[in-house]
C-alpha cells in the first residue's frame, strides 16, 4: 500500500492519507518544555525519556555526530540507531546524560556570548581542567559537572 503524506494545518497536526484516500492519523511530533525553573518537571522528563528527534535538534546545534553521541552516552551508534528506528525514548541514564549535555551547552553560550565562543573554548585544552579539552569530559557526569563548575568560575571572572 502507498502511503500519500499530505501536511494539513490542523490544531498542528500532520495528517496522511493512503492511496484509497482513507485518513490516517500521524503521530505528532512530541515538543519538550524549557524547564530551567521546573524542577520536578526536569525529573518527570528525565523519567519519560527523551526521542531521537530531540537529540538529533541538539546534534545540529551544537554539531555532535553520532560517533560522539555514542561516545558520550557508552552506547553503539547501532543501538542509537535502534532508538531512532523504533521511535521509542531513551533510558533516563541516558536521557539524563543528553539533557544534562544540552543544558551545559545553552550555559556556555550564555556565559561565552555565543555558541561558537563557547564551542572554540570546548575544543581548547584547558589548564584548570587537567590539561584536557572540556569535550573530552563529556563521557562521564563527573565530567559534565567540572566543565559545569569551570563555566561558573569563568562566569564569576574566578580564573584558574
Amino acid at each position: 500500500m502507498l502511503i500519500f503524506e499530505f501536511y494539513l494545518h490542523k490544531r498542528d497536526n500532520f495528517h496522511k492519507f493512503d492511496d484509497r484516500c482513507h485518513f490516517m492519523k500521524q503521530k505528532p511530533v512530541k515538543k519538550y518544555p524549557v524547564l530551567d525553573d521546573d524542577s520536578v518537571g526536569m525529573v518527570n522528563l528525565l523519567r519519560e525519556g527523551v526521542e531521537f528527534p530531540y537529540l538529533n535538534s541538539i546534534s545540529d546545534r551544537i554539531n555532535f555526530t553520532l560517533e560522539d553521541w555514542a561516545s558520550y552516552l557508552h552506547l553503539s551508534e547501532r543501538t542509537i540507531q535502534r532508538y531512532k528506528k523504533e521511535k521509542k525514548p531513551f533510558d533516563t541514564i541516558y536521557t539524563e546524560k543528553i539533557v544534562q549535555i544540552d543544558l551545559l551547552y545553552k550555559k556556555g553560550a550564555d556565559v561565552f556570548g555565543n555558541e561558537a565562543n563557547f564551542h572554540t573554548w570546548m575544543e581548547t585544552k584547558s589548564i584548570p581542567l587537567g590539561g584536557v579539552k572540556p569535550k573530552e569530559l563529556l563521557d562521564t557526569t563527573y565530567g559534565i559537572n567540572l566543565v559545569a563548575d569551570e563555566l561558573g568560575r569563568i562566569e564569576h571572572g574566578i580564573f584558574a
